[in-house]
């Protein structure tokens, strides 16, 4: 429950002091949502349930689909102005 966290925090503080750079702040988020599925992970071994196990498979799930739809958009954004910086 220590490293779940400590990752979770490590994923805010990068999303906050990251705040110019898109690429950094996806990696943040999904350090988040890997902090949560391990959380979610030990909970579930814990009480001997297997619905944990199967939300935290949800989880990763949505968390790549996510990280897909960010790159993708991404990709967009920087055909369209040629750079991917966040400043004017």
């Amino acid at each position: 429950m220590n490293l779940s966290l400590f990752l979770f925090l490590i994923g805010i503080l990068g999303f906050i002091l990251n705040r110019k750079n898109i690429i950094l702040m996806i990696i943040a988020i999904e350090i988040m949502l890997l902090a949560v599925t391990l959380l979610v992970l030990i909970s579930s071994f814990g009480f001997d349930d297997n619905v944990g196990q199967t939300f935290s498979i949800y989880i990763i799930s949505i968390a790549g689909a996510e990280s897909v739809i960010g790159l993708s958009i991404l990709v967009a954004y920087y055909r369209l102005r040629g750079t991917i910086s966040l400043r004017n």
